[in-house]
């Protein structure tokens, strides 16, 4: 007989089997003799009330020993012959459209404008310390796109839209921690993503696709209405009836290339701010109720939204436990991000904070396919002068901007390339500036301790998701002036992280794998 019971745990006990267990056989109506075997199914943190509790769904079994079933990679099939279809961009969106065309028996060619990796490190590496900063590999561009080395949080709400546990399980299956079927805000961690992305690399070429690094899409290949492949700045081209577009939110050369050739895409609303750090035990002490936190807990996280004059503030991307990386992917440009190791064990806490920024806000570029674009590049060239015209970020302690209070000098950060001191005000445009002033203001009467000087703004977040959408029909998935392009994840605009990027990856393979089956 197996039991499935809901109990809620201090977390030491939680983190103690023996009790863990006596507490879910006395819920299940058993003495802890009875129990053979058991499984969590599901773990969270509750951490509303003064002292946190931990949340667990646990199976038991009087007959047997219950064990995490084994998840092994996909099974692919030998597709060295099959129809090729060319994925512009190895990020999760395309690396998982690729898996799934296989699944169809379909050659995926993958098309990646930096380098695998491996050898991408060392140009993350020069970005940090000599402020060099490679325009096609970087921490946007390369193998794994923008999350392999951001963090690798796997939280999504896009259960609507597909399959979520399919995605983690394929993930696990390549190596990730089975923890993250459990997790209710599952992570894998900057430091192991880089391994699970080398592994998929492997898988697609074994079956018979394609990887290629280094090749940057130029052009579409276009021919009677129909694409009919890709050329790259290698001159290299690939001729395929179906093109994935999976470029990631940063490929501004591709957003200017679909202009150019006169294929339609739309501006769509974005969010522009700032990264905020604290040390992480501020923010467990807000989190948790305590001075020093519990051994059995992790490091605290957060989540706030506020609106101010008509407009969203809230927090993005946050990385207990992180660090704030430079994200540019121009040498005149500085943004950041944040990412957290998978122990989540850096003194600091960093969050992006941004502002909503709909089309009444830019401007005269409100009407322009690329206004959003233009708008996000401007201020992060402001951030580059701002900032001495190398990777090292403006920044001004918390109370002191509330205030409007220039800061005499910066706390400590882990932004390796440098924080300088600035009136943030001189960077972020007058819209973004005030309400990420009552945002903050509002979020220091939510979280007694949040509003603090020990906090540093490091400018700018810009890069929250892409500041266009290239349209696409709701049902065949594929442009609907360019019959075979299919506009995927999260630089189309369909896709907000790398679990629902991953989803969008596998949506527009089927569809591709339904068209394909239609022809023939």
């Amino acid at each position: 007989m197996e039991r499935t019971v809901d109990i809620t745990l201090p977390p030491h006990e939680a983190g103690s089997t023996a009790l863990m267990l006596e507490a879910a056989a006395e819920a299940a109506g058993l003495s802890p003799a009875q129990v053979l075997g058991w499984r969590i199914e599901r773990r969270s943190i509750d951490a509303r009330s003064r002292v946190p509790r931990i949340n667990l769904r646990v199976t038991l079994s009087t007959e047997r020993p219950l064990q995490a079933e084994p998840v092994d990679p996909p099974s692919l099939p030998d597709v060295s012959a099959g129809r090729p279809v060319a994925i512009v961009g190895s990020g999760p969106a395309g690396l998982f459209a690729a898996l799934r065309c296989i699944a169809h028996g379909l050659r995926p060619v993958v098309l990646e404008r930096g380098k695998d990796v491996r050898s991408r490190r060392r140009d993350l590496a020069a970005i940090n310390r000599a402020h060099i900063v490679d325009p096609d590999s970087n921490y946007c561009f390369g193998e794994g796109g923008a999350g392999t080395y951001s963090d690798g949080k796997l939280y999504t709400r896009s259960t609507k839209r597909g399959d979520v546990n399919g995605i983690l399980r394929t993930l696990v299956g390549f190596g990730a921690s089975p923890d993250i079927l459990v997790e209710a805000h599952p992570h894998i961690g900057t430091n192991k993503l880089p391994g699970i992305i080398s592994a998929i690399r492997e898988a697609i070429i074994r079956a018979g696709g394609e990887v290629r690094f280094g090749e940057r899409v130029t052009d579409l290949l276009v021919e009677n209405g129909r694409v009919r492949g890709v050329r790259t700045a290698t001159g290299a081209d690939v001729q395929a009836m179906s093109v994935v577009l999976a470029t990631g939110h940063s490929a501004r050369d591709v957003f200017r290339m679909l202009v150019r050739q006169g294929i339609t895409i739309e501006r769509k609303d974005f969010a522009l701010g700032v990264r905020i750090e604290h040390p992480q035990a501020v923010i467990d002490r807000i989190r948790y109720h305590c001075d020093v936190r519990d051994p059995y807990l992790p490091p605290a996280s957060y989540s706030v939204v506020q609106q101010v004059d008509g407009a969203g503030v809230y927090s993005f991307c946050m990385c207990p436990g992180g660090i704030i990386a430079p994200c540019a992917t121009a040498q005149d440009e500085v943004v950041t991000n944040g990412w957290s190791p998978s122990k989540r064990n850096n003194p600091f806490a960093n969050s992006g904070i941004v502002v909503e920024l709909r089309g009444d806000k830019l401007g005269e570029l409100a009407d322009d396919p690329l206004g959003g674009m233009r708008y996000q590049r401007n201020v992060e060239h402001a951030a580059w002068q701002a900032g001495g015209r190398t990777q090292a970020a403006p920044a001004q302690r918390m109370d002191d901007f509330i205030r409007g209070k220039a800061s005499l000098d910066l706390p400590d950060c882990s932004y390796q390339p440098g924080i300088v001191p600035v009136v943030l005000d001189e960077v972020l445009p007058r819209a973004v500036a005030q309400r990420l002033r009552g945002g903050l203001k509002a979020f220091g009467e939510k979280m007694r301790g949040y509003r603090t000087n020990e906090a540093v703004l490091v400018a700018v977040e810009s890069r929250t998701s892409s500041p266009v959408r290239i349209p696409r029909d709701a049902d065949s998935l594929q442009h609907p002036g360019l019959a075979g392009l299919y506009p995927c994840g999260e630089g189309a605009g369909y896709a907000g992280g790398i679990v629902s990027a991953a989803i969008d990856g596998t949506r527009v393979a089927d569809a591709i794998a339904s068209a394909v089956a239609a022809q023939s």
